[in-house]
């Protein structure tokens, strides 16, 4: 018989878990990685909302992606052209990008796949004698690791051509240049961090599972079992 088990710690490793595989996936899919150095504006070029001159415009590089203005058209932010700079694997523009990609991608997968199960966890606690929660912190501890090793590849390609052109001569290996880092970066460095709370917090959500409490309600009966 399938007993659903909710408590606030259960609850809250569940919403966790989807929230960082989802912070994660944003970030790598973005293209606000790196901030370039900002582009001059022609003076004739004039912002229609306020009548004055444009604010200089700095475009955007991600891992695969980009976002840039298009040439004679910087009226308004719709002129942005954002996509992927990269039509295969083999084109992304470093070595050290595709590997930190490869990491990521792999990181990711695993935390959307703890975050499908944790779903049912509600209903399921256990899979061949073994705790679910356990388990799956297991793997979000695994799957911070390949994100850790990725966060740290992707600086050693700010040397690359790609990132020389958004960056300016000055930029290197571990050095940003005329750069600075866009909210992607910060993002992904969070949902890492917040992988690993996920990991430890997982014993919690058993152990709230598994109590003498839990174990009273099933006793008498219950199916639905909701605890503080």
């Amino acid at each position: 018989m399938c007993h659903v088990i909710v408590t606030c710690r259960s609850m809250l490793w569940t919403l966790l878990s989807i929230v960082v595989a989802f912070a994660e996936l944003i970030a790598f899919m973005s293209a606000d990685w790196l901030i370039g150095k900002a582009k001059p504006v022609s003076t004739d070029d004039m912002d229609n909302r306020t009548g004055g001159p444009q604010e200089p415009y700095r475009p955007t590089l991600g891992i695969y992606g980009r976002c840039t203005r298009i040439s004679h058209m910087q009226l308004s932010r719709r002129d942005t052209l954002c996509g992927p700079y990269a039509e295969n694997f083999s084109e992304i523009a470093s070595g050290f990008w595709q590997a930190t990609a490869i990491f990521l991608a792999v990181g990711i997968l695993i935390l959307c796949a703890v975050a499908f199960v944790s779903v049912f966890t509600m209903c399921v606690q256990s899979i061949m004698k073994k705790s679910i929660f356990n388990v799956c912190g297991l793997l979000q501890g695994i799957a911070g690791l390949f994100l850790i090793l990725g966060l740290i590849l992707y600086p050693a390609g700010w040397g690359c051509q790609k990132a020389i052109s958004y960056c300016g001569h000055y930029a290197s290996a571990y050095k940003l240049g005329d750069c600075s880092l866009g909210w992607a970066f910060y993002t992904a460095i969070g949902g890492t961090i917040l992988t690993f709370i996920c990991a430890v917090f997982s014993a919690q959500a058993e152990i709230a599972t598994s109590s003498d409490k839990v174990q009273e309600e099933i006793e008498e009966g219950k199916n639905l079992i909701c605890l503080l």
